[in-house]
């Protein structure tokens, strides 16, 4: 891990915009690492779980909460100072509070081991909400989801700064104006 290194989230409900910024991140050069949930659904779709969070749910969270941690310990071993994250592992208890699921006590030691470094929230945006073969979460479940998350980060004391609605390169841009702001 780089000595200055720094772990950075992009937090909000689904439909906010996160992977699209993410992906302008990429695109202006920094390292990210994409959501981890788009891949454990479609790996359990293959396997004929149509909706595994809503069969299986602490199975569900159990993979993503292995994944996030995966991508936490992958991003110490980078030589980048900055590190974008979609999602992080707070995510996981966010979501299960959500749906009123009871989980280990092993999902919020997690979220208290592995911290990060600056916290940025999309919030809830009807005017570019859609869903999509991994998205089936209605507008108005998005909102309350994203209550959840930032209710949750701020369990943990994080500061969490919030992006303003905007272009993609508007919002992309004052994330990037804010590290030297915020590091």
């Amino acid at each position: 891990m780089q000595k200055n290194q720094q772990k950075i989230v992009l937090i909000g409900g689904p439909g906010t915009g996160k992977s699209t910024v993410l992906n302008k991140l990429k695109e202006k050069g920094f390292f990210c690492f994409d959501e981890v949930s788009r891949e454990v659904i479609l790996k359990a779709q293959k396997k004929g779980i149509d909706q595994l969070f809503l069969t299986e749910p602490l199975l569900f969270s159990e993979m993503l909460l292995e994944g996030r941690e995966e991508q936490y310990l992958n991003a110490e071993k980078r030589k980048e100072n900055i590190i974008f994250l979609d999602r992080g592992i707070p995510d996981v208890h966010a979501y299960m509070n959500y749906f009123k699921t009871t989980y280990p006590s092993l999902f919020l030691e997690k979220s208290k081991q592995y911290k990060y470094d600056l916290i940025f929230h999309f919030s809830p945006w009807e005017d570019i909400y859609i869903t999509d073969n991994e998205r089936y979460e209605t507008f108005k479940e998005a909102v309350k989801i994203d209550r959840f998350l930032t209710e949750a980060y701020s369990e943990l004391e994080y500061k969490i700064i919030n992006v303003p609605f905007g272009t993609v390169d508007e919002r992309t841009d004052f994330i990037i104006n804010s590290l030297s702001y915020n590091l």
